[in-house]
């Protein structure tokens, strides 16, 4: 089967040899996703804004594989501060509140740049 990979150019892709989403079939996967641009934290300190900027990516790569947002059947947060479920919910919202996916979210000790506050990973099915 076919594997259509959808790359970001951040520079962790070839070094931990991995790709920001990748179809296979009718299923796409989206890798967990962060709030960064440029080698820059987008938001930092602000729980809403990183989880808006991180779910705009997860969009934009699935638009890349020929998906939108109501393909989406699953999405996992990984955040570092559980007391502010509601920001990374409200942003959530904005994006599912019609598609309404299964979800997760759970909080983690830390994430890969220590003003990270959220990483979102998604998966998706056409037809």
């Amino acid at each position: 089967m076919n594997r259509t990979k959808v790359f970001t150019g951040s520079p962790w892709e070839p070094l931990v040899g991995y790709c920001r989403a990748i179809r296979v079939g009718n299923r796409i996967e989206v890798a967990g996703t962060t709030a960064m641009k440029d080698g820059e934290v987008v938001g930092a300190g602000n729980a809403y804004e990183q989880a808006r900027y991180v779910l705009q990516t997860i969009e934009h790569a699935l638009h890349e594989l020929g998906a939108t947002m109501s393909d989406v059947i699953r999405t996992r947060m990984f955040v570092t501060d559980i007391s502010l479920w509601e920001e990374f919910g409200r942003a959530h919202g904005e994006f599912f509140r019609e598609v309404q996916p299964v979800a997760t979210m759970v909080e983690v000790k830390a994430l890969i740049d220590p003003d990270l506050m959220i990483e979102i990973e998604v998966e998706a099915v056409l037809g």
